[in-house]
């Protein structure tokens, strides 16, 4: 995870398919009882069976209640705006359970709103930038051996910011006092920086008694970034039984000769920000390790650097590597692996076969098995620009896959640039010339620096993918902003640390390696990306054929553009960048708010045309979710600022349903 990124650009069928769904759903052995996990399921496929919302009647949609957190009042405009709200809720019997960008544990009536209980694990507010604020989920366990009524046979854990995982009660948010000391454990960590180096902001997953913790590192400040170690906790007692090393650090390790020069014990981060999945019936735990420190220089890290930029399985008992897939050999353009796998099930042959789906910010989708990491579509390992500063390592290759077909452009020229007129066309067609730009995986360089397209954020991000089981469609939102990325020689810019302007410039600092990095996004004049609209999309995809279904904007940049323009044109919908993911019912309908223009909109899955929409008073750089409570079907979705988009505040979640007759 690279810290913060700077600013985002401100634009101046049937029922027997049904059947077939839940039908699949089952055999999958996925988790549907309801909206149990942070993705619905234990697998992530951000589906629900439910199809009392559908499309004949969606746009009937209305408020049923709303809830506010406090945060707002509680923690002051400052700390406020050190947060992102990105979290979703999970429903447990008929509570809803979350966390607020502060870590509190909130537990509401599902079918009113009423407040049941609150939990604070009082995590310290004094951290400022670089650091940021935000909870992505909670877990919640069910210990088998304790009776029904027993305190805390059902457990709520979730990780803080300061790297501590705490149990609670979910019926009463008491403390679970058996779990680690005082119902929670100091998550290993290792020496800091500065404090709030490191953080545990997505979910833990649960697998067979074991709940596993990733983190999210600053790792685009140093080259000696500490370590993104994953930890697999008892979820009983607390008790570490295993941990994993991203990075190898005994040169028994397979991985090892992939860090050229033995440079393995002198690199750290790959870490594991995304949200993490599992298969409980093949105990495996999957995850999206991110980058190894710093994002754009790898000249003291040659080689294809394993386990980084790759999917894993790991063995949930022993914390053992059972396969890997590695997207982006020796990383050099912060393209972590953004996003929660999907655990589906595909026909191949006649036959059924496990599947794991993962998103990446290049905008590719790669489809494994899923218990052997093998491609279920080719992928090709293609020759890659070399044009690197001199001293770093390039990979000669990077690996393609040939479906489905990449979802971003893999080269940008002059001849693509775009603006609202004539002069920023202009404008942005002489700024790509003057660019580094050989297509994707172009490395980094000094001035006038290098066009990276997708940018740092993707591509598809920490959202992730939805599935339709009778469909065999993943719906997946994704953002076409181009980036300039520059190289700048350390005695050009002294001694800076953290992220800081130099000279109006956005610069993190990379100390160790012989460059601060700037990163800035492509923009004409009138504020508008370089590239042609949409700047955000929404895509269906049949994974049963890799096709592409269909592809829609996702988002408006009405309130984006300045007013003077607005004239010019009723449809704004060219789409927004977007952070937050999508969700599918069995009502035939796609779920997602995620972009810059506040609305959760509802589209047809068959054909991706708008249904219903609502505007949001704060961000929605979230994802929804669904469930059933007193007999209705309700959407909810959290609203809250977030410091990448800078959204208006909020501290809310905010619930939808038809209404009642």
């Amino acid at each position: 995870m690279s810290g913060v990124a700077p600013a985002w650009p401100r634009v101046r069928r049937t029922r027997s398919l049904v059947a077939a769904g839940v039908a699949v759903a089952c055999m999958a052995g996925t988790v549907h009882a309801d909206w149990s996990h942070t993705g619905a399921s234990s697998g992530g496929d951000r589906y629900s069976p439910h199809a009392q919302i559908d499309r004949n009647n969606v746009a009937r949609l209305e408020v049923a209640w709303r809830y506010s957190t406090g945060e707002l009042e509680r923690r002051g405009d400052a700390l406020i705006t050190n947060s992102s709200t990105q979290v979703t809720p999970v429903l447990f019997e008929d509570s809803l359970l979350f966390c607020t960008p502060f870590d509190r544990i909130i537990a509401l009536d599902a079918a009113t709103g009423e407040e049941r209980w609150v939990h604070d694990p009082e995590v310290d507010g004094s951290h400022t930038l670089p650091f940021q604020y935000n909870c992505r989920g909670v877990a919640v366990w069910t210990d088998p051996e304790l009776s029904g009524d027993a305190p805390c046979r059902d457990r709520v854990l979730t990780g803080t910011s300061d790297m501590r995982l705490v149990a609670v009660d979910a019926r009463s948010g008491e403390r679970c006092e058996e779990f680690g000391e005082g119902g929670e454990v100091a998550i290993p960590h290792g020496e800091l920086a500065f404090p709030g180096e490191v953080k545990t902001p997505s979910a833990p997953v649960v697998l067979n008694g074991v709940v596993v913790v990733g983190t999210s590192i600053m790792d685009n400040l140093h080259t000696q970034a500490p370590d993104g170690t994953v930890h697999g906790f008892d979820a009983r007692t607390g008790e570490l039984r295993w941990h994993f090393e991203p990075i190898p650090r005994d040169p028994s390790d397979p991985a090892w000769e992939t860090w050229h020069d033995d440079s393995a014990p002198d690199s750290g981060a790959g870490n594991v920000w995304a949200p993490m999945v599992v298969d409980e019936t093949r105990d495996l735990v999957f995850l999206p390790v991110s980058s190894a420190a710093p994002d754009f220089w790898g000249g003291a890290r040659p080689g294809r650097n394993l386990y980084t930029g790759s999917l894993v399985a790991l063995d949930g008992s022993s914390g053992e590597v059972r396969w890997y897939f590695q997207h982006v050999h020796h990383d050099l353009w912060d393209y972590d692996t953004p996003s929660p796998p999907m655990l589906v099930e595909l026909g191949r042959d006649g036959a059924t076969v496990p599947a794991v789906v993962q998103t990446t910010k290049q905008g590719f989708v790669f489809v494994l098995h899923r218990e052997t990491g093998e491609p279920l579509f080719p992928v090709e390992h293609r020759p890659v620009p070399q044009s690197a500063e001199p001293g770093e390592w390039v990979s000669p290759t990077q690996p393609f896959p040939v479906l489905p077909e990449p979802l971003l452009p893999l080269e940008v020229t002059p001849d693509d640039a775009w603006g609202f007129t004539f002069f920023d066309r202009r404008a942005c067609r002489q700024r790509i010339e003057g660019l580094h730009h050989e297509g994707i995986f172009t490395p980094p360089r000094t001035e006038p620096g290098t066009l990276m397209n997708p940018g740092t954020a993707g591509g598809m991000n920490w959202g992730g993918p939805a599935w339709d089981p009778a469909r065999r469609l993943a719906i997946v939102n994704f953002t076409n902003v181009p980036q300039v990325v520059t190289l700048l020689p350390r005695e050009e810019v002294g001694d800076v640390e953290g992220i800081t302007l130099v000279e109006g410039r956005d610069v993190a600092a990379m100390v160790g390696a012989p460059y601060a990095v700037s990163r800035d996004w492509l923009l004409s004049p009138l504020g508008a990306p370089c590239v042609a609209p949409p700047w955000g999309e929404l895509a269906a995809i049949d994974l049963d054929t890799g096709e592409i279904a269909w592809r829609r904007p996702l988002g408006s940049i009405r309130e984006q553009v300045p007013a003077l323009l607005r004239w010019t044109r009723r449809d704004w919908e060219l789409g927004t960048p977007n952070l937050g993911g999508p969700v599918v019912t069995a009502g035939g309908l796609v779920f997602i708010a995620a972009t810059m223009d506040r609305k959760l909109r509802a589209f047809d899955i068959d054909s991706g045309e708008t249904l219903w929409q609502h505007t949001l008073d704060a961000g929605t750089q979230t994802t929804p979710m669904t469930y059933m409570a007193g007999g209705r079907q309700f959407i909810a979705i959290a609203t809250g600022h977030h410091l990448w988009f800078g959204t208006p505040k909020g501290d809310e979640i905010i619930v939808f349903a038809l209404p009642e007759d």
